[in-house]
């Protein structure tokens, strides 16, 4: 039995036989065979923009030694122990999804509690390059929340500790690790490569803003993570855009810096949390126990030093949250967001009190209205996200959406079928009149971009009703 045909005898006793078997069945697989399997040629590939395979040393040897392999991103899944690895994924996503996030180049800048957990699950999804940044050290006090550091690791630096890490899980990853900060003289270096998407998980509020700036500049895909300090409820942190995040004083200030300084009022994905902050910053304390000033102790001036109390599992969801969202961008798998409103039921009521009175008057009757209290909300919220369908920008927010409510009503899209939940559109008053006047085929014919996502978004609540 030659070598490959015998890894791929033992991956597959191991799938028959349990997770558990598998994992004991690939130790069995000595490095020649590793090697016989990735069937490469040894080459540095850093920069070609080619994976780097690293054949782990052997089991009793206190250190990992790296042989590089030159592999195309775009053969990974071709591996067999890689496509077992990922087989899940592939099952997900589909093979052909999957080798897009296998493809892909995410760049992660900060890799504290929330960057080293968004850092771990994009390599385990199978993110074929990374490029991982970092100025700080691993602190004996950030072990409540990083995803892999160890004691051993305290006083290395982070991005080094998450690349020693990440090689024993997804070898097959090429990950470049910098030790540095992030302003405008490493601007290039780090955002250069055309990267897929970039990741902000910074927490200063300078070096956020000019981050955000520059990816906005460039036109790059940017994800940006809030503040996940002092807060304990899980079930409150979303996604959106940030102009609508709310309750945060980080987003607050960087919303206010980038609409000054740069002229961005938004546009860029939010990771934030609902909830308020349940504590203020801390007096910071010194060696001896007194109270000091906490800029004596800072490694880089403007960057806070530990006075945020941090519920470690927050910021390790913060970071679970930003590599799923970006994965199934990556795959192109459509994911909606559940919306931020603040619409309450009474807002909804007078929606469907507004929908039966325009039946009334259009047709005579309202006993076409198909819809209740509940799925007005649906209609509203899911599909519009209480905003007209002809304007799905986020310029109202807050107490401005309550405000809004009093010029919006829903109406047929199509004025031959029933008010259905399929069948309903959010527009103002002035919209629904000339919508009434007109046609879908004038619509379709003079509008094609609105007729398309109309009819996209009504046919996802068809899907979603199971009709």
């Amino acid at each position: 039995m030659n070598d490959k045909t015998m890894s791929l005898a033992l991956i597959g006793a191991g799938a028959l036989l349990g997770s558990g078997a598998t994992a004991a069945l690939l130790r069995l697989l000595t490095p020649p065979i590793r090697e016989a399997a990735f069937n490469s040629s040894s080459n540095d590939a850093k920069s070609n923009g080619k994976a780097v395979l690293y054949a782990p040393a052997a089991e009793d040897s206190s250190s990992q030694i790296e042989k590089n392999y030159e592999v195309d991103p775009a053969d990974l899944l071709k591996d067999d122990i890689v496509s077992e690895q990922l087989t899940r994924n592939i099952q997900f996503f589909g093979f052909d999804a999957q080798q897009k996030v296998t493809t892909s180049y995410v760049v992660v800048i900060g890799l504290g509690g929330v960057g080293s957990h968004a850092a771990s699950m994009l390599l385990r999804s199978g993110v074929g390059r990374l490029l991982l940044v970092d100025f700080d050290q691993v602190s004996l006090s950030s072990l409540n929340r990083h995803a892999v550091a160890t004691r051993t690791d305290v006083g290395t630096p982070k991005a080094l500790c998450l690349k020693k890490h990440f090689s024993s899980i997804y070898p097959e990853c090429h990950i470049d690790a910098k030790v540095l900060l992030y302003d405008d003289s490493s601007e290039e270096e780090i955002l250069s490569g055309d990267p897929d998407f970039v990741l902000d998980c910074i927490d200063n509020i300078d070096t956020k803003v000019a981050l955000l700036a520059a990816c906005v500049r460039r036109g790059l895909k940017v994800l940006s993570a809030t503040g996940a300090g002092a807060r304990a409820d899980p079930t409150r942190i979303r996604v959106a855009d940030l102009r609508e995040s709310t309750n945060d004083p980080l987003s607050r200030s960087v919303r206010q810096r980038l609409r000054r300084d740069h002229g961005i009022e938004g546009g860029i994905p939010v990771v934030f949390s609902l909830e308020k902050p349940k504590a203020k910053l801390l007096p910071f304390k010194g060696p001896n126990g007194d109270e000091e000033n906490p800029s004596d102790y800072q490694v880089v001036p403007g960057f806070r030093v530990r006075i945020i109390p941090v519920l470690g599992t927050i910021p390790a969801i913060f970071g679970q949250i930003m590599a799923s969202y970006v994965v199934t961008q990556l795959a192109d798998f459509q994911v909606h967001m559940e919306p931020i409103v603040n619409f309450d039921m009474d807002h909804y009521r007078v929606l469907h009190q507004r929908l039966v009175e325009h039946e009334e008057i259009m047709y005579g009757t309202s006993t076409d209205v198909q819809v209740d209290i509940e799925e007005v909300m649906y209609v509203a919220k899911e599909l519009w996200h209480c905003r007209s369908a002809r304007d799905q920008t986020t310029k109202e927010v807050g107490r401005g959406m309550w405000r809004s409510v009093n010029e919006l009503m829903l109406v047929r899209w199509d004025r031959s079928k029933p008010a259905s939940a399929w069948n309903l559109i959010l527009l103002k008053f002035t919209e629904a009149d000339e919508h009434e006047s007109s046609t879908l085929e004038d619509i379709k014919e003079n509008e094609p971009e609105f007729f398309a996502r109309v009819t996209s978004t009504l046919k996802r609540a068809e899907l979603d009703f199971s009709l």
